[in-house]
């Protein structure tokens, strides 16, 4: 499902983010990315979804070479991506219904079925009966379920998240860590980013440690 082999990412000036990196991630398994602020894990993620590309080796997502993808190519790998960031990266000027419609107005979705999509994304992170709020009134917890719905809306094979409990308190993040474990039952393919050592080791997942670019062992 993503396969990384001797992956180095190195930036001007030559900083390397990330260092001859190599593992493999297995359809329907969910893996913790583990390691301190400033250890690569936002630019390995980067590179699965194509927001980078490798300065050398390659990355594999779904049998695709996401590094020599052209242009055109990209949305369409990310239509099978659902990708959760720290900050949410919400719309304030819509809705709760109007944030998470939004990827299935891109690929031109017809609206009942839209509509559909949305709601039963809603319903699943116990947001359907606020599908008319403006997320500046939601919790920090409930802003983060919103950003989720949005990224399983187009019901992804692989679900990505950047440090998605790091603004949260202890119980919201277990709610949220709760959730991504029952997404990844019905097959979905999970890779969570997190600093914190404690939801690391609640999860019964396999654990991937990153530091200063590299895997430890």
């Amino acid at each position: 499902m993503i396969t990384f082999s001797h992956v180095t990412k190195r930036y001007r000036g030559g900083t390397e983010a990330l260092k001859d990196l190599s593992f493999t991630i297995e359809p329907g398994e969910l893996v913790v990315l583990t390691g301190p602020s400033g250890a690569g894990k936002t630019t390995l993620l980067k590179l699965i979804a194509a927001l980078e590309r490798p300065t050398q080796g390659s990355v594999l997502v779904s049998g695709q070479n996401v590094g020599k993808l052209s242009r055109g190519a990209v949305p369409y790998l990310r239509r099978n991506i659902g990708m959760v960031f720290q900050e949410g990266r919400l719309l304030f000027d819509r809705n709760v219904f109007e944030n998470v419609v939004l990827p299935l107005r891109i690929i031109g979705m017809p609206q009942r079925e839209a509509a559909k999509r949305v709601r039963a994304a809603l319903d699943k992170v116990g947001l359907l009966e606020k599908e008319k709020a403006q997320p500046i009134t939601l919790s920090g917890g409930e802003q983060q379920r919103l950003a989720i719905a949005r990224a399983i809306v187009n019901r992804p094979a692989i679900l990505i998240a950047d440090e998605p409990t790091g603004n949260l308190d202890p119980d919201y993040a277990a709610q949220l860590m709760d959730m991504f474990t029952a997404f990844n039952q019905v097959g979905v393919t999970l890779l969570i980013a997190t600093h914190d050592p404690i939801l690391a080791a609640r999860s019964t997942s396999r654990v991937l440690h990153l530091r200063g670019g590299a895997l430890q062992a």
